[in-house]
């Protein structure tokens, strides 16, 4: 599973080459054979020796059996010049003779292998399962510490290492992050929706990734996100080992902690009623669980589903029974009492109900929906209580839906079609099914069928229906006039109807819509929608009109504005628990934060995003656009590049045509400032037919024109470029959309700039640069100061040229818009070098070198940037840049890496 020169090698190559010793410990499957066989493929390929070994547990108590595999890794002219009694301790050892009473000789053993290491030198062992090497072999080992020979062993824990590896330094392979997940499942062609669920799954140990990615594919068509997940029997058997090798005052413990909702040591000690940090110490050796804070957590799910999966009924109620009296919180009691017993008593029914309405209070829908789902099923199955019964299993799949609990809404909505024969109760669990599928509304036609079906002769239900065909006809489909149609539907049976609620989602789904089509009715619908007094618990913030307002105000470049209402709105979605509103407006908070230049918040947000999206399993395509938005200012384009790429494949797994089009634009922003602007007109030449295809109209939503115009006419393309310019400059001018006709002008002043003609280009974006300024977009201001430098240079003008770049770099630290800081950066630094930049073998430039070796001598940033005439900020981003390319993450590991360069 590693790569080339992923940083785990590079990291692990760096201690390796400090002290010619390594010890690669680790749990089973989390990557050490993978990374050992990467560091061996990589000696090899510099020309090196390597001998590659496992050591086998059968061999154990074969005495020499580990030396015999290394001697037969040996070229025979190194056997063949031993002296002679070191030869025959040697066929004794490789059975070409029969050993000597006592067995081979042990010092002749260690004499030989030293001499035939040293005459091969230099040099790489590799062992793997060293814990297993036989005693004799181990002790003729320890002759390499004399040697020109390194040695990278792997076992799962220091402590197995033989005595001639004491001393070397440990390296523990990090598990996969989620990103690398997705890598590895997309590579694979799998949904990258999956990501999170594996990485929660096997807590990112590469062999369960790849198991669970196995069977997926195994799979006679690729999961919807609704499905299951997969969970092969091999991985179930790991689990199962990975416990049993603990003792069983351990597994009681973590049984305890697995049933829990946020286990702590001090809950488990009270639950225990002793001291059980001895266990716990215990399990945390075993690589079961880790301690965040006071806070437990299991190092992957699987460990604790399989815990609870093995245990007997008795066992998993008395642990419930003791958190019952250990927990704190009433709702979480209440829950592990119904948990402690099969009862079926309306009393219980009756907590179970009133603990999920505090639960829903708080905000947490998914354990409401928990909650409710229970109180249903110990609901006695009499007369009386039968409706009482269906309304618990309703407000069960209306819970899960707010909640994006897709698993709870299926069961609870199965439950409510068993059980009630009422249209409206039937129709709002169907719903609820379609509400907690989030973006991935694509295939789950026949829920929207047998809705529109039950709901039929009723304007309300069928209003309810209408809006979530809008949404998927908008999502999925990439059809604005059909969805607006469905809104409007939908809008004109919940006023016939009465209903305030729906009326008001609809007529904010319609407005939306207007405003994608250029519809000039869209302000007075979305007036009509605010003018309509709805609590905003009723509809969700997302798709209320206060929400809508706030995204129009981003559109039309009112950022504070716009900043103010979605800070106002972020403790509101934090209480209500409905993660895709709080995804949605931190998004939105992630966006406007990079627009405004204030760049750290905006990644600050887009990294919480990544963090809810993964943990929920939701779609990951607009989070990744947001990460992917915020990173091509305040990060580095490459990653932004990753993020946006990922996001597109997600969004096309999905059918999401919205986010497709965002992500691809992302993506062609990227290619064209970072020169590949042929690739950047492929990128947006696919956003423009997909715009195109769906009829969007408005250039404020995805302002891509400007940037294809420009990458038009960086490729030649100039008069196409012009072509598409006036065509949106005459739609933005109608439409008022001011940033958009600044975005065409200095598009067309690149154009200018190709065309020969420097001056009236260098005076159109000095002017632009103004009026970007005045709608106060510093980042979009920065960026055409950066062109101007380059129109400086046509025009010969060197002084011209450096002051724009320094206004830009200016405003850009200012931002924290690392990205684009780096870039001006550079162009300083090859403007100071004559325009001259040359690449080392590390893939470093100039500059780079010259601040890497400053800061491997020991230099601090601020003493780098006063002996290379930079500021400290850049000097930071072109550090981050430097460490991204050698595959470091520390001074200490930069100067290791130096260190051993050939």
């Amino acid at each position: 599973m590693e790569r080339g020169g992923s940083p785990r090698i590079v990291r692990a190559e760096a201690e390796l080459g400090r002290e010619r010793a390594l010890v690669v410990t680790g749990p089973p499957g989390i990557g050490k054979s993978a990374l050992l066989d990467a560091l061996a493929e990589r000696a090899a390929g510099r020309a090196g020796t390597v001998h590659r070994l496992r050591s086998q547990l059968p061999d154990r108590g074969v005495p020499f059996a580990l030396v015999a595999d290394l001697l037969l890794t040996v070229e025979r002219r190194h056997l063949e010049r031993l002296p002679a009694p070191q030869r025959n301790v040697v066929a004794q050892v490789l059975r070409h003779e029969v050993p000597s009473d006592g067995g081979p000789d042990p010092l002749g053993v260690r004499l030989a292998l030293g001499a035939v290491l040293k005459a091969a030198a230099p040099a790489l062992i590799v062992l793997d399962d060293v814990h297993w090497a036989d005693p004799a072999s181990a002790a003729a080992l320890a002759c390499v510490q004399a040697l020109p020979t390194a040695v990278v062993a792997a076992c799962p824990d220091v402590g197995g290492a033989p005595e001639f590896l004491y001393g070397a330094p440990q390296f523990t392979p990090s598990p996969l992050a989620v990103d690398e997940v997705t890598a590895l499942l997309t590579g694979e062609g799998l949904p990258a929706r999956l990501a999170g669920r594996v990485h929660r799954c096997g807590g990112g140990n590469p062999r369960i990734t790849l198991d669970i990615a196995r069977a997926v594919a195994a799979l006679p068509r690729p999961p919807h996100p609704l499905d299951e997940l997969p969970v092969p029997e091999r991985v179930h058997a790991m689990a199962r080992r990975r416990l049993e090798d603990v003792a069983p005052p351990v597994r009681r413990v973590l049984l305890t902690a697995a049933l829990a909702d946020r286990p702590t040591h001090a809950l488990l000690r009270r639950s225990a009623g002793r001291d059980v940090e001895e266990e716990l110490r215990s399990a945390a050796r075993a690589g079961l669980v880790t301690t965040e804070g006071n806070e437990l957590r299991f190092t992957a799910e699987v460990f604790a589903s399989q815990l609870t999966e093995d245990s007997s009924w008795a066992d998993r109620a008395e642990a419930h029974r003791s958190l019952a009296g250990a927990v704190t919180d009433p709702v979480a009691a209440t829950r592990h009492i119904a948990l402690a017993t099969d009862d079926i008593e309306a009393r219980l029914a009756g907590d179970l109900e009133s603990a999920a309405t505090t639960a829903r209070t708080r905000g947490d829908r998914g354990r409401a929906a928990e909650l409710a789902l229970l109180a249903a099923r110990r609901t006695p199955a009499t007369r009386d209580q039968q409706a009482a019964v269906v309304r618990r299993f309703v407000t069960a799949a209306d819970d899960a839906g707010r909640a994006g609990r897709v698993d709870l809404a299926r069961r609870a909505a199965a439950e409510v079609l068993d059980h009630s024969t009422d249209a409206g109760e039937r129709v709002r669990a169907l719903l609820a099914i379609l509400d907690a599928a989030g973006q991935s509304l694509d295939d789950l036609d026949e829920v929207f069928a047998r809705a529109a079906d039950e709901s039929a002769g009723d304007p309300a239900l069928l209003a309810a229906v209408q809006l979530r065909l809008a949404w998927k006809a908008n999502l999925c489909d990439g059809d604005p006039v059909r969805a607006r149609g469905a809104a409007a539907r939908a809008a004109s049976l919940a006023g016939r109807a009465g209903d305030a609620q729906v009326s008001v989602l609809a007529l904010t789904m319609q407005a939306r819509l207007e405003r994608i089509l250029g519809d000039p009715q869209a302000e007075a619908t979305l007036e009509r929608a605010l003018g309509a007094a709805v609590p905003a618990e009723a509809v969700g913030v997302r798709n209320q009109p206060r929400y809508l307002r706030i995204r129009h105000d981003l559109f039309d470049d009112r950022l504070e504005r716009a900043r103010d209402g979605l800070l106002a709105l972020l403790p509101v979605v934090e209480r209500s628990g409905e993660t895709e509103d709080l995804v949605e407006v931190l998004r939105s908070l992630a966006e406007t934060e990079t627009r405004a230049g204030r760049c750290t918040a905006a990644q600050r947000h887009a990294d919480r995003v990544l963090r809810i999206t993964a943990e929920a399993g939701i779609s990951p395509g607009p989070s990744w656009y947001s990460a992917a938005f915020a990173e091509a200012a305040g990060g580095t384009f490459e990653r932004a590049r990753a993020f946006a790429g990922r996001g597109a494949r997600a969004s096309e797994e999905e059918h999401d045509q919205v986010f497709l089009s965002r992500n691809l634009h992302v993506l062609g922003l990227v290619q064209l400032v970072t020169g590949s602007a042929a690739d950047a007109v492929e990128q947006l030449l696919r956003v423009r037919a997909a715009e195109t295809a769906q009829q969007v109209v408005d250039p404020s939503l995805l302002r891509w024109p400007g940037d294809l115009a420009e990458a038009l006419a960086v490729t030649g393309r100039g008069a196409e470029a012009e072509r598409l310019i006036e065509q949106y400059v005459g739609v933005a001018r109608e439409l008022g959309r001011s940033s958009t006709l600044c975005a065409l002008d200095r598009a067309r002043a690149v154009g200018l700039t190709m065309c020969g003609e420097a001056d009236a280009a260098a005076e159109l974006l000095v002017a632009t640069a103004e009026r970007f300024e005045g709608l106060g977009l510093p980042l979009e201001q920065g960026r055409c100061l950066w062109l101007l430098s380059r129109t400086r240079l046509r025009q010969r003008r060197r002084a011209g040229a450096r002051q724009s770049l320094t206004e830009a770099l200016a405003l850009f630290e200012g931002a924290g818009a690392h990205a684009w800081s780096g870039l001006v950066g550079e162009a300083l630094g090859r403007l100071d070098a004559g325009g001259v930049v040359r690449v080392s073998a590390d893939g470093l430039t100039t500059a780079e070198e010259q601040l890497a070796s400053v800061v491997a001598e020991g230099a601090s940033n601020r003493e780098a940037a006063a002996r290379l005439h930079l500021s400290v900020k850049t000097v930071e981003t072109m550090l981050t840049r430097i460490y991204r390319k050698l595959g470091v993450q520390s001074r200490a590991q930069l100067a290791a890496v130096r260190a051993v360069r050939p």
